[in-house]
């Protein structure tokens, strides 16, 4: 049987508020970058791979030491600044999933940080999915943004979601949760919305750009500054892809198209070697990609400090 990692200092004692790292800075140029964990969601692992035998994905999850049953996820959300904008990528689950305290967190983390949800100029979101839209719809952000703070996302999201397929996903009842939350936001900010067709650039350097695959509007956000480059990939590339680019996802609305568009930005990150960060890789999610075979690995930075 395998056992989990758990936090357990303070036993006897007076319990710290945070036991792990919750954020990590870094500098692309003149682009200040935090990545903040939302926290870990538990779902079942077979939400991992749709299009593989049980076998398959039970044997790659034996060779990275996971359980076979539940996979947890992390929830990876950005702050980035640029010139005199602040700009808010992806916003957590928010209160969405009360029977989940693991997540959550950001409104906590940012005041932590000393951020003040309404010095943010900017939302960006990769895609209306609840655990990136879920903050936004919690008091603890939602009472504190400024209340004309423009939100952009792919005017093809917005699209999909006034009449969402769901006929090539395998999540069981998870449509529910997430039309739910995609109806409650769009409701909540319809005035705020800032569709952009391609790409848009919302500070200066930070370009966010349609990509498709995961869902019908999925986007990706890209950094430059001088020489310098990093590319969040939003839910376009998840922890089992680098060895397995061809895996389903559960949650990919259209499954084909997001092999082709993972496979794409695969290749190219792995070419220019330029960092990249990703909603659900192990936080702080910072690394790079490199060929390996017919597939990738994920190569980590080094933490600086």
């Amino acid at each position: 049987m395998m056992s989990s990692v758990k936090n357990t200092l303070g036993d006897g004692h007076q319990r710290l508020e945070e036991l792990v790292p919750s954020r990590y800075a870094l500098r692309i140029g003149e682009i200040e970058v935090i990545v903040f964990s939302d926290g870990v969601f538990s779902l079942p692992a077979s939400t991992l791979a749709t299009n593989v035998a049980p076998a398959d994905l039970a044997a790659w999850l034996n060779d990275t030491l996971q359980p076979l049953d539940v996979y947890r996820w992390p929830l990876n959300v950005l702050v980035v600044r640029s010139g005199d904008r602040t700009v808010l990528i992806d916003s957590g689950t928010g209160a969405e999933f009360p029977d989940s305290p693991g997540v959550g967190r950001l409104a906590a983390r940012l005041d932590a940080a000393g951020i003040d949800p309404a010095s943010l100029t900017d939302v960006v979101l990769t895609h209306l999915h609840v655990d990136h839209v879920g903050g936004l719809l919690a008091s603890g952000l939602r009472d504190r943004l400024r209340p004309d703070v423009p939100i952009h996302l792919a005017a093809a999201e917005i699209e999909f979601w006034t009449a969402p397929d769901f006929s090539r996903n395998t999540f069981g009842g998870f449509p529910d949760v997430l039309e739910s939350a995609e109806e409650r936001f769009v409701d909540m900010y319809r005035s705020q919305l800032r569709p952009f067709e391609t790409k848009y650039e919302v500070a200066p350097g930070v370009v966010v750009c349609c990509t498709g695959g995961h869902t019908h509007g999925h986007s990706v956000v890209r950094l430059v500054s001088g020489d310098s480059r990093l590319t969040f990939l939003g839910d376009a590339v998840f922890p089992n892809h680098f060895d397995h680019p061809d895996w389903h996802n559960a949650f990919d609305h259209d499954p084909e198209e997001a092999v082709r568009v993972r496979l794409g930005l695969l290749r190219e990150l792995a070419a220019t070697s330029e960092p990249v960060i990703a909603a659900h890789l192990p936080f702080p999610s910072v690394g790079r990609v490199a060929v390996a075979g017919d597939a990738f690995r994920w190569v980590p930075v080094t933490w600086d400090y």
